[in-house]
């Protein structure tokens, strides 16, 4: 259904070439199955998942794993200035 728009969307377009108000009316048919999609939560109708879930969630393990790496990193850093720190705060003053 959605390849059957996007002809009708090419070939409208195709004809604003020779009228432009073709290209008006490429420009609604374009909108208003856009706005469908995005109302339906842009999924498709065989019920399997947007290929847009599966980026987004490829984004996110990498913004958790950078976010691990960071954490990691200067925990290790600051481990030592930490336990250098501790010491001297429990050490006699005097």
């Amino acid at each position: 259904m959605f390849a059957l728009l996007l002809i009708l969307v090419a070939a409208l377009f195709a004809l604003g070439f020779l009228h432009p108000i073709w290209w008006v009316a490429a420009a609604v048919v374009y909108g208003a199955t856009r706005h469908t999609r995005e109302r339906r939560g842009g999924r498709s109708r065989g019920g399997g998942p947007d290929p847009g879930d599966y980026r987004d969630y490829r984004d996110y393990r990498e913004r958790r794993d950078r976010q691990r790496r960071w954490d990691r990193r200067y925990s290790r850093q600051n481990r030592a200035r930490r336990q250098r720190e501790d010491r001297r705060d429990h050490e006699p003053h005097g």
